[in-house]
């Protein structure tokens, strides 16, 4: 594993504190102190508080667009493309957290790149739609609206970020497995 740039540090730490304070409250010399340094030294490295924000959303709603095109070109069966898409949010939430605020919670902060943001988010919402439309139409998931489907789904999903780093030990192929049961399923018992 290649070490950490100082770029990728400063990325982190303020991702960490976004998490924490909000996007709004963190200012530069915040994160130059937590990361004792100087605040202007932040500026050989990045080009503003904006830009690191940039970075992680931009970064991660792309991570998340090309795995879900992956995915929904696939020949899988629908149920087996929502088994990985549980997986695809599983494995970024795990390893992201505190990017995976930012995403969700600070999105909207974004300013040259907020179109581009919306447009990635649009077409991944429209293939998870398009994954649910189909398997109602193969008979392979039942008839029910896509729109609540995909926002019940998807509000667990983006919610990972929360619930996973209170966990001290967790086995992310059985919070995928245990996930698609409960999500896919659902919980009453037959």
């Amino acid at each position: 594993m290649k070490p950490e740039t100082r770029q990728q540090e400063i990325i982190r730490v303020a991702a960490k504190l976004f998490k924490e304070k909000g996007y709004s409250a963190v200012t530069m010399r915040h994160l130059a102190t937590a990361m004792d340094i100087k605040a202007a030294s932040l500026y050989n490295h990045i080009e503003s508080k904006q830009d690191i924000l940039e970075r992680i959303i931009i970064s991660l709603a792309e991570t998340f667009t090309q795995g879900m095109k992956q995915i929904s070109e696939s020949n899988e069966t629908c149920i087996n493309k929502l088994k990985k898409i549980i997986e695809l949010h599983v494995h970024i939430s795990s390893k992201n957290s505190y990017g995976m605020a930012s995403l969700n919670n600070d999105w909207m902060h974004l300013e040259s790149q907020l179109t581009y943001y919306k447009k990635l988010r649009s077409d991944y919402e429209n293939d998870f739609k398009t994954i649910l439309e189909d398997g109602i139409k193969s008979g392979e998931i039942i008839h029910a609206k896509p729109d609540v489907m995909m926002f019940s789904i998807l509000t667990t999903l983006r919610s990972l970020y929360i619930w996973i780093p209170k966990k001290e030990v967790i086995n992310l192929k059985e919070l995928t497995d245990d996930l698609s049961n409960i999500l896919i399923n659902g919980i009453a018992k037959e």
